[in-house]
């Protein structure tokens, strides 16, 4: 048995901050709440619903997650945000359209006094949004000053021993590496600079590690995948993870795409389209931020396929993904995959696959789970990238020069035996041969 963890109790209110108080954090939002008052189930969620095992099977140790770990209870979690409206929980979630109007109704006095702060915004990183609840700041310093001095007036007002902050704002224009994000102290200039190459989510991020609060990407945005922020977090001991929640179209490829590579079956190519209608849709609409999706959403089966490896199966693989904004379809995005196999002596095969998914219903219980986990890796004493949460990302962190895991089963296995590490239980490798050999 491994030696046990030292982890802080979770005692007292767990704040959550949401930079963009749309359709996904409204929806996590209301969810929580209806689930804490046994109004509907969290389902999705691996922290209020899943299990672990634990030891052999003989064993039958299966307790809930939630029970074997130390995590934050529902009923103790705080929520706050910035947006680029000054449209309060209750509204915002009436505009995203995706509950029904008779369970927001039922939340309407909780939701309503979830204010969101004035939002730190350059509409040249994300064009296709204005908005005039912002802050009006000299520097890109005195904004990140400003969100600390949120962060810490949030904190004692609500009265919370902890905070975690989960970016659930919009995908920003495509942003590359560049000298100033591979230093703290040149970054940290480029702030007082004003640097172009720094985007509102950076400054998100760096705010909320410099509070000491941990802080997840929800979105593809470079934001803390650069070196001077995980140099920041790693010093000040914060945990970082990200990036781009994985719900929809991409969460198949990663359950069939490990399928198909396990049974070695070829693919010639692979078409994926989209079309949504939500604030996402209108975004992604604008050229340079569907490149960061784009990017994103490509590397998942490049990763899982390993076409190096594998030249006769994938190397010549044709993979095209397109999105497509349709405002009649508001929150409800239909995805479809059309995917070029071949098998046996190199015959053709087709799958066909039509997704027609609620975006902000798969990505509510990622929140929750992450906001949960995230907390518990602050208090284990975890510090930076957390790649053991891979599982909830398209586009998972990693160190530096190391390539991520995409196989969902993979990282699942990750996950849990994450967990069994911390609390002090054998790691499960499901090689099984022990129990055949002991019958010898």
């Amino acid at each position: 048995m491994n030696h046990k963890k030292s982890i802080q109790a979770a005692n007292g209110k767990l704040g959550i901050l949401i930079p963009g108080l749309g359709a996904v954090s409204t929806t996590f939002i209301a969810g929580t709440l209806a689930a804490r008052k046994g109004a509907g189930q969290p389902i999705g969620s691996i922290t209020q619903m899943g299990k672990i095992r634990l030891g052999k099977r003989t064993e039958n140790r299966n307790p809930a997650i939630n029970d074997f770990v130390p995590l934050a209870s529902l009923n103790d979690l705080v929520f706050g945000g910035w947006d680029i409206t000054a449209d309060n929980a209750w509204e915002a979630a009436m505009n995203a359209g995706v509950l029904d109007k008779e369970l927001l109704t039922n939340l309407k006095g909780e939701l309503e006094s979830i204010q969101p702060m004035k939002a730190v915004f350059d509409h040249r990183y994300v064009k296709n949004l204005d908005g005039e609840h912002i802050k009006h700041e000299k520097t890109k310093m005195d904004s990140a000053k400003a969100l600390m001095a949120d962060i810490a007036k949030f904190k004692k007002e609500n009265n919370c021993n902890r905070l975690v902050m989960v970016w659930c704002a919009s995908t920003e224009i495509y942003v590359e590496q560049q000298e100033i994000h591979h230093d703290l102290q040149q970054f940290e200039k480029a702030l007082e600079n004003n640097h172009p190459a720094i985007a509102p989510s950076m400054i998100y991020a760096y705010a909320a590690i410099k509070s000491g609060v941990p802080f997840v990407n929800g979105a593809p945005n470079l934001t803390c995948d650069v070196p001077a922020i995980v140099d920041l977090a790693n010093e000040l001991k914060v945990p970082i993870a990200g990036k781009d929640f994985k719900t929809g179209q991409t969460l198949m490829k990663t359950i069939l795409g490990p399928g198909l590579k396990t049974r070695l079956i070829g693919i010639d190519g692979w078409f994926s389209t989209n079309i949504l209608g939500n604030r996402d849709g209108k975004v992604l609409d604008d050229a340079d931020s569907f490149k960061t999706k784009e990017v994103s959403k490509l590397s998942v089966l490049e990763s899982i396929l390993e076409a190096d490896l594998y030249p006769e199966l994938y190397k010549e693989m044709y993979h095209k993904v397109r999105i497509n904004y349709y405002p009649p379809k508001g929150d409800d995005k239909e995805s479809w995959d059309n995917i070029d196999i071949f098998g046996w002596l190199g015959y053709k095969m087709q799958i066909k696959v039509n997704f027609l998914c609620k975006d902000s219903i798969l990505a509510a219980p990622v929140v929750l789970d992450l906001a949960l986990f995230m907390d518990l890796a602050h208090r284990a004493q975890m510090k930076g990238i957390q790649e053991w949460l891979s599982f909830y990302f398209k586009s998972p962190q990693t160190m530096q020069g190391l390539q991520p895991i995409h196989d969902i089963f993979l990282q699942k296995i990750k996950l849990e035996n994450t967990l069994r590490y911390l609390m002090g239980e054998n790691l499960i490798n499901h090689l099984g041969l022990d129990y055949y050999e002991e019958e010898q």
